[in-house]
């Protein structure tokens, strides 16, 4: 079979990528204070902490190799306020490698920031498994070439990024074929709530849909709040500062004790509950009682005997609504009664006969889902369009077998937009005259061309050259693009000959725009 290999089948090794997702770092920066004694109180404690919760956490150190990194100018008195702090706390490789095994031991994920080339180097020796990247060096390319040559999975801060310089650092990781995850982050520390600007966690997403987004976090550490919003936007990974106070130690305003992270961990899993599921669920028992509860049923005004068809002052409406009574909101013309039934009764669905639906209903009724799943897709249409309802089984089978498409343009080149709702399938065919592509916008589509059958995912294309049989299904439901040379009527020649036998207004139905009232008619006799 010709097939392109979905993501969620199972991938050669080399390809297999790193999970973000509800990844927690826990920045250690510098809190260790030199003290391997001191960092290590710090893993353990955290160790403890995430175990409780049962999170996916690692610890972050942060490499500066300070003989090369700092000006020699500057090893002494300088006025920049960090390079007193690295200098004080320095640590050298068997420190940070008695700390490593203390986070292997917690079994945490050990994280890394490098701040220079050399760095990189010793974060791979040591056998880390994700490198971060700080905001502050989020432009530093040679540092980046370096970062993305080391081949292990990349986090990188955006924090006081333009949309432009963030647009690189896509471009880059991505020709460099970087397993990466953005983090939106605000550099200010600590960052007030007014400055936190969670809403760019959407703009993110929206503008690298393939990207995992996360949060990088510096604001009040008892807050809990912001954290809980940040996992409604979506955001899939998070960032903290952590340590612990102790005697002559006393911790800086964006840095968490373990007691604040219990806390955060708490608000994220009660954030995430509270979220649900991302698809819409089933309706919980609890919920569709109490809403039953509230709904009207139909009523009698007066007697009314055997046959009689129920107009609407035959009828009014009222809670409360009983077992196996017609419900208020599917009350229509045409009802018959099957009994004689008496004043102020419930209509009871067993007493009566509801007329058949009438065709074009089947058709309404996708019109919505077929509306939403363009919105979801972000395809947007003109006022000037017009649509062929395709039912080849027949317009009360068009949920099985059928199409909804949507003609852009027909001159010597044609566009469409097809849709397929879940489940449904379009017969094998082929056309004499027409060649097309077909580009996927969203969800997925099966197609056979000759037998041969892909799978095709958003962004994928195949080619259907005159004459050859083809036919296409989907289960998730399908949003894709028809480009094509001009459109002509029956030039589609199917393989059940039952479909070519039977008159184009029989297979299809075709109104203007959306064919609001054109429907009943159309579908009714056809035109």
């Amino acid at each position: 079979m010709d097939a392109i290999t979905p993501m969620t089948e199972p991938m050669p090794p080399d390809v297999l990528r790193f999970d973000f997702d509800d990844l927690v770092i826990l920045d250690l920066a510098n809190n260790h204070q030199g003290s391997v004694e001191h960092g290590t109180r710090i893993i353990r404690a955290l160790g403890e902490v995430v175990a409780k919760h049962g999170a996916r956490a690692g610890i972050k150190f942060q490499f500066r190799q300070l003989d090369t990194f700092i000006h020699p100018a500057h090893k002494e008195g300088s006025d920049n306020k960090h390079i007193p702090r690295f200098l004080s706390t320095r640590l050298d490789r068997k420190g940070y490698e008695r700390l490593f095994a203390e986070v292997r031991k917690a079994k945490l994920i050990p994280i890394c920031t490098p701040f220079d080339e050399e760095s990189v180097d010793l974060i791979v020796d040591m056998g880390f498994d994700v490198l971060k990247i700080a905001s502050c060096s989020a432009t530093d390319w040679p540092l980046l070439e370096k970062a993305a040559a080391s081949g292990l999975p990349i986090v990188c801060s955006t924090g006081g990024l333009t949309l432009a310089e963030i647009d690189a650092l896509y471009s880059f990781f991505q020709h460099r074929g970087v397993d990466f995850a953005f983090m939106h982050c605000v550099a200010i520390y600590p960052t007030p709530a007014e400055d936190l600007q969670l809403n760019q966690i959407d703009l993110l997403k929206r503008r690298y849909p393939d990207v995992p987004v996360g949060w990088s976090t510096h604001e009040d550490q008892d807050a809990t709040a912001p954290v809980q919003i940040a996992i409604a936007k979506g955001a899939r990974l998070f960032e903290r500062h952590v340590g612990m106070e102790a005697d002559g130690i006393t911790l800086n305003a964006y840095s968490s004790t373990p007691e604040q992270i219990d806390r955060w961990l708490a608000a994220m899993a009660e954030a995430r509950a509270m979220c649900g599921a991302s698809e819409r669920p089933p309706v919980p028992e609890a919920e569709r009682s109490a809403l039953a509860s509230l709904q009207r049923g139909v009523y009698l005004k007066e007697p009314l005997p055997k046959g009689t068809e129920l107009l609407p002052e035959h009828v009014y409406f009222a809670m409360p609504i009983e077992d196996g009574q017609l419900p208020s909101g599917r009350f229509r013309a045409g009802i018959v009664t099957r009994r004689d039934l008496e004043a102020d009764a419930p209509l009871l669905l067993d007493a009566i006969r509801l007329p058949p639906e009438p065709p074009e209903m089947v058709i309404k009724r996708a019109i919505h889902e077929v509306k939403a799943m363009l919105h979801e897709a972000g395809v947007h249409l003109n006022t000037d369009f017009h649509i062929e309802y395709s039912h080849h089984n027949g317009v009360e089978n068009f949920r099985k077998v059928g199409a909804v498409l949507i003609d852009i343009v027909n001159r010597d080149y044609c566009k469409k937009i097809i849709v397929q709702l879940p489940g449904q399938v379009h017969p094998q065919h082929y056309h004499k005259l027409k060649e097309e592509t077909f580009q996927v916008l969203s969800g997925t589509l099966h197609v056979v061309i000759e037998g041969r059958k892909r799978t095709l995912y958003p962004g994928d294309t195949c080619l259907i050259q005159p004459g050859m049989w083809h036919g296409f299904w989907t289960e998730t439901g399908c949003v894709f693009e028809e480009i094509s040379t001009r459109h002509h009527n029956d030039d589609s020649y199917y393989k059940d000959k039952r479909i070519n036998a039977m008159k184009r207004s029989e297979r299809k139905t075709v109104v203007n725009h959306w064919g609001r009232y054109e429907l009943p008619g159309k579908v009714r006799g056809g035109a």
